[in-house]
């Protein structure tokens, strides 16, 4: 089994996140024994942000078993497509990061709908790059996921293994 892993995962163990650091490192665990850890240069890219060298990053991932595995075209064209299609769906609403719904925010003051940008282009480089390179997602962030890669199996650090 290949299982790919978001930043998020790997973030909560390299800056130690009270809450989710011990449930990040039993799924990244207990998916190294299924098989192989991947991430996509968009992670590498997000991870690089921690390390003072590009030495570090990689003994990080070589000790934790994480190998990177560079998109194709075709996972990078289906990324571009997934995010076109969430821009013009969007509208006025956001997702739940958790569950995926919509929600439209409005000004607790006026009442006015509040418009803003949820999402951006790398996580859609991150599912499609798991769908064509994986056969499943290691994340927190399970909702953008289940709203736009229903044909993604995606694992949260918090779900029972």
């Amino acid at each position: 089994m290949i299982s790919a892993v978001d930043t998020n995962v790997l973030l909560d163990i390299l800056i130690p996140d009270e809450q989710h650091a011990v449930p990040s490192k039993r799924v990244l665990e207990t998916y190294l024994e299924k098989g192989r850890l991947v991430i996509s240069e968009v992670v590498y890219a997000e991870l690089a942000a921690q390390f003072l060298s590009e030495k570090e990053l990689r003994h990080f991932l070589s000790d934790t078993g994480i190998n990177l595995v560079c998109s194709t075209e075709k996972s990078l064209f289906m990324a571009g497509v997934r995010w076109v299609e969430y821009s013009r769906s969007r509208g006025r609403s956001i997702h739940c990061s958790r569950c995926g719904k919509q929600v439209r925010p409005s000004c607790q003051h006026c009442g006015a709908p509040i418009s803003m940008r949820q999402r951006v282009l790398s996580d859609f480089i991150i599912g499609a790059h798991a769908l064509a390179h994986a056969d499943i997602l290691l994340s927190r962030d399970r909702g953008i996921y289940k709203a736009h890669f229903q044909d993604l199996k995606v694992i949260g650090a918090d779900t029972t293994l």
